[in-house]
Order: C-alpha cells, then structure tokens, then sequence
C-alpha cells in the first residue's frame, strides 16, 4: 500500500482544497490529511480561522478521497508524521514548493500546482468587501 501524506488548514473548504486532496490521492491507496490546529494557527502562523478545527476536520474527513485525518500541531511534525506513519509520498501545494525537501531522504516530495483563481484569502477577502457593500447600501437608502 503506498501511503500520501499532505498538510492544510482547510478553511472556508473551497475547489481548490478538493483538487489537491483528490490529486494527492492519486498519488498513493491512502491519503492521511493533516489539518492545523486553531492554536497553531494562531501561535505559529498568526491566523485566525473561520472555521473551528473540529469543523474543518469533520469536512475534510467526510471526503471519498481521504482516509484519515489528524491534528498539525507543530512545524516539526511533518517528519515524525512520515516516519511513523510510513508514509511514501509528501504533496503540497506548489506555493511551498522546496520548502519541504529536507523530506526526500524519507520519502517522494511533490509539489502540485494550485487551482487558478482561488484561495481562502481571497474568499475571505470577497467575503468581507461583500459585507462592507451591503452595509454601504443599507446606509445609502
């Protein structure tokens, strides 16, 4: 059984999070999803989620393509998780492409090309501007 492992947040959960997850998956008979924690996030990246951890999780579990899902708790975990997991192939997406090659003498790093157009930022971006115009023209009549 060869055995993907891949990293994320996953939130606002959009197309492009489903195009890597099912690509990831093509690349192995089983693909462990590593999802960042609220505290990591807010410790480690200076993020703030939309949604919950427990709420990305259960999204993410629930898709056909991935088998498992666990906390990311920390920088390092990556490779502990493909050791003891024994994982044979790492994907990310190619915006860290390089970032993670200290993985190779464990085991194949791809990097995938993101989904054009999309990403939780922008959403989140979208998102707010949407809000700031509806207020405007609730004010405006």
């Amino acid at each position: 059984m060869r055995r993907v492992l891949t990293y994320g947040t996953f939130d606002l959960l959009h197309i492009g999070h489903l195009n890597i997850l099912r690509r990831a998956r093509m690349y192995g008979d089983h693909l462990t999803v590593a999802i960042s924690t609220d505290e990591f996030n807010l410790n480690a990246k200076s993020k703030v989620c939309v949604i919950p951890y427990a709420d990305r999780k259960a999204l993410v579990e629930n898709l056909k393509c991935v088998d498992v899902v666990i906390p990311e708790r920390d920088w390092e975990q990556k490779t502990r998780d493909v050791i003891e997991r024994n994982i044979d192939v790492f994907v990310m997406g190619d915006d860290w492409k390089g970032k993670f090659d200290f993985l190779k003498q464990y085991c194949e790093v791809v990097y995938l090309p993101r989904t054009e157009n999309i990403s939780s930022t922008d959403l989140k971006h979208t998102i707010r501007n949407r809000g700031t115009l509806v207020q405007s023209v609730s004010v405006a009549q």
